[in-house]
Parts: C-alpha cells; sequence; structure tokens
C-alpha cells in the first residue's frame, strides 16, 4: 500500500499543476490561477495529511512537492540582488537632474521609518489587549532544534552595540554582498546602488556621452531582469500551489491551537496597521476602494508568495500604472522598502515577540522607558532587514538581543510562522507602495516632481 499511496499522492500532485497549466494555456487571468493555486494547494494538503500521514513514505512524497515549492523561492531569492541594483541605479537615470532628490529620499525614508515605529507601538499594544505578555507556549521537538539553531545565530548579534550594527550596513566588499553572504547584504547593495547613481548624476552635464551610454546600459539591463523577472512569476501559481500542500500537510495542528490567541493577535495587529496606511493614503486624497482595488493583485502575490522582493516589479508597476507615480519615486520606494522599515517583519514581530517576553525576565513592561526603548530598538533596527525569508527572525534576534531578552520564543513560534509570514509581507509591500504614492503626491503638490523625467 506504500508504493501505491506515493502514486497517488505524486500523480494528484502532477495533475493539479497540469491542471493550472492548462488554465494558464487557455489564457485565465493571472490572479485567478493564483487563487486557484491557493485554495487548491490547502486542499491538496490538507488530503494528503489527513488520508496519507501515516504511511511510511508520506516524507518521500512531500519531498517532491517540496521540490517544486523550494525551487520556485529558489528563483525568487536568485532575482533579489539584480532587481534592487538595477531598480536603484535606474531610477537615477530617470532623473533629469539631481536638485529634489534629497526632498524624494527624505520623503520616502521619513514614511518607511516612522510607519514602523508606529507599527511596532501597535504589536506592543496587541500583546496588551489580547493579554499575552508573559504568555508561555509549549516547546516540543520542532521548537527545540529551532532554539539550538538561533542560539548559534544570536552569537552574531548579541553584544553588538547599535552603532555597530549600523556600520555593518556600509558595504565593504561589494561583490561578497552581491552574493548574499551576510544578513545586511540586501541593504548594503542599496548602498552601492544609491551612490553609482549620485555618481551618475554627478558626471551627467560634464560627460553627456559617456552618462547616456551608461543610462542605455542600465535601462536595457532594467528591461532584460524585468523579462526574466515576468518569466520567473508565470510559475507564480504552480509554486503557491506547492507551497500551500507543504504547509498544510506538514502543519503541526495542535501547535496551530496552543498559539492560537498569537495569531489572532498578529492578525489584528497586522489589520489595524494596514488601516494606518489607509489613512496616510487619505492625506493625500487617495480613497482606501481606489487603493484596494488598484494594489489587490500585488497585495495577493505578496501574501501568497511571501517574498517582498519577489513582488518588486509589481509593486513599481502598481504604483506607476494604477496610481500615476512617477517612475523614478516608484523604484525608490519600492526598491528601499525591501531592506527599510518593513512593517510586518521589522515592525510589528519583533515588537510582540519582545513584549511577550519580558515579563518573564521581571521587566516592566508599562514603563515609558520599555516603550520608548521597544519603540527605537525596533525602528533602528529595521534597517537592512532583507525582504526575503529568515527576515523576521534576523530583525527579532537584534531587537531581543539588544534589549537583553530571551530568545527562545522566537523558536517556540516556528509551527506558525507561515501563516502570520503571508500577512506580515503583504503589509510590508503595503508600507512601501503607500511610500511611494505619498511622496509622489507632496512631490506634485510642490512641483519637485517636475524636475523628474517621464518615460
Amino acid at each position: 500500500m506504500t508504493i501505491l499511496s506515493l502514486l497517488i499522492i505524486l500523480s494528484g500532485f502532477i495533475g493539479s499543476l497540469l491542471w493550472l497549466f492548462r488554465l494558464q494555456v487557455k489564457h485565465i487571468s493571472f490572479n485567478k490561477r493564483v487563487l486557484f493555486g491557493l485554495f487548491g494547494g490547502i486542499v491538496f494538503g490538507l488530503l494528503i495529511r489527513f488520508l496519507f500521514e501515516k504511511v511510511s513514505n508520506f516524507s518521500t512524497s512531500l519531498s517532491w512537492i517540496s521540490l517544486v515549492a523550494d525551487a520556485y523561492i529558489a528563483l525568487l531569492q536568485m532575482l533579489v540582488m539584480p532587481l534592487v541594483f538595477i531598480s536603484i541605479v535606474g531610477a537615477f537615470t530617470k532623473l533629469e537632474v539631481s536638485k529634489n532628490l534629497g526632498k524624494m529620499a527624505r520623503n520616502v525614508l521619513l514614511i518607511l521609518l516612522g510607519t514602523t515605529a508606529v507599527s511596532a507601538t501597535i504589536g506592543y499594544l496587541s500583546v496588551i489587549v489580547f493579554r499575552l505578555n508573559g504568555a508561555v507556549f509549549a516547546e516540543g521537538a520542532a521548537e527545540a532544534e529551532r532554539i539550538a539553531a538561533l542560539t548559534e545565530k544570536q552569537l552574531q548579534v548579541k553584544g553588538v552595540p547599535i552603532t555597530d550594527q549600523l556600520l555593518n550596513l556600509i558595504p565593504r566588499n561589494v561583490f561578497a554582498d552581491f552574493a548574499g553572504t551576510r544578513p545586511t547584504s540586501t541593504i548594503a547593495v542599496v548602498i552601492f546602488a544609491a551612490f553609482l547613481g549620485i555618481a551618475f548624476l554627478g558626471i551627467q552635464r560634464k560627460y553627456t556621452k559617456e552618462a547616456k551610454t551608461f543610462a542605455d546600459l542600465i535601462q536595457s539591463l532594467e528591461k532584460i531582469i524585468l523579462r526574466v523577472t515576468t518569466l520567473v512569476l508565470r510559475l507564480t501559481p504552480f509554486g503557491i500551489f506547492a507551497l500551500m500542500a507543504r504547509v498544510m500537510a506538514t502543519s503541526d495542528f495542535e501547535a496551530l491551537v496552543n498559539l492560537g490567541r498569537f495569531i489572532i493577535a498578529s492578525y489584528a495587529a497586522i489589520l489595524v496597521m494596514f488601516a494606518v496606511h489607509l489613512i496616510l493614503l487619505l492625506w493625500v486624497k487617495v480613497s482606501p476602494s481606489e487603493y484596494l482595488g488598484n494594489a489587490w493583485s500585488t497585495l495577493l502575490f505578496a501574501f501568497t508568495s511571501r517574498t517582498s522582493a519577489g513582488t518588486l516589479p509589481m509593486n513599481v508597476e502598481t504604483q506607476v500604472e494604477k496610481f500615476s507615480v512617477n517612475e523614478a519615486v516608484a523604484n525608490f520606494s519600492a526598491s528601499f522598502g525591501l531592506s527599510i522599515g518593513q512593517n510586518g517583519c521589522a515592525g510589528i514581530y519583533p515588537a510582540m515577540l519582545a513584549t511577550i517576553v519580558a515579563p518573564t525576565v521581571g521587566v516592566n513592561i508599562f514603563s515609558f522607558e520599555f516603550i520608548l526603548s521597544l519603540v527605537a530598538i525596533v525602528t533602528i533596527s529595521s534597517l537592512g532587514v532583507a525582504g526575503v525569508g529568515g527576515g523576521a527572525t534576523f530583525a527579532s534576534l537584534i531587537v531581543l538581543s539588544s534589549m537583553n531578552l530571551p530568545i527562545a520564543i522566537v523558536g517556540l513560534v516556528i509551527s506558525v510562522e507561515p501563516l502570520i509570514d503571508m500577512a506580515r509581507t503583504a503589509l510590508n509591500v503595503s508600507d512601501s507602495m503607500v511610500a511611494g504614492i505619498v511622496t509622489d503626491r507632496l512631490l506634485t503638490k510642490t512641483g519637485t516632481v517636475a524636475f523628474i523625467k517621464q518615460n
């Protein structure tokens, strides 16, 4: 029966992928195919979980599903550094003059970091409202293994002053950072790309011919990389199906019940922060219905794929095509939003974990000192948190270590990490889009945007 069950699972999996491919051939819309992949994966994962979990080759079947899921994630990760680099440098080549570059960068960064401070506060309040402060979660074998691994990672950040952490954002070997050898490699590439772009603006008038050649090269590379990205994104329904099937087939439902209040509190905080985004948009006269209608497909992709970096092309396209945001502004906000001020992963999540665990070591979480230090540390540590898998864990380790709090809680919530991470990623992407839209409207109002070329 074990061979038969393996054949049944694999036949069902391959058949589902072929069905999704048939929908693509029939030109069913991308959004519908992603939804079919999402809900189809949930149903398929639950079926194999309850029907075949006890067969001896269950893990073998999952390894084939994981092959598709992990291959899709690997392809998205492959695009991160090229997309970040080319998007930022490309944004500079679209600037006519650098006179008002500072205003644009300042507005984007203030919105990204400001909303992170707000999200940290909301994460803190969510723990208080749902009475999770001091909560103790069950520890199983998987959690114990994760805690041991995290203890090793903590050594990389424990005792490191904030000043040194900020210094680590600066690239010493940009080629090593292109290879992603450090947790802060993404922001390092962002910084290098920004310097390269500023250098381009500096020679644009004196060396017109060379500057034009460079701009043409960058914009050609941008088109090629975006085409590669399009090819990868076409695989999204298949990747989402495999990811959701694996999540549902391997989820620890007892842990979900145990951590149910934490899940609810996390989603409540995310929804409140999303409402803050809508309020910011109202400030620049963009209605919630307009935003939700135009940004829905991008937020859905971020939710299902769990990667802010993979959503970068859709993020820029949505801002430019749906909200008429200047292309340079859209590239700046989307690219910087990958490694600065991620409201979900670097704001709400570490703030909640710190507030939950602090009372267990005798810290008064209601003191003004704790609240102020929590918001400040979360905001500062959000610099350099990459928009790829593991970013939230890295941010949490920095915050907990900086506040001298136990890190075990990061491992204790491992069972529900994928479920919460979907909503966190959508919130991260929403923040970068809001930063671009608000910045563009403010620059248009003051006339600054007139200094930026439209292509």
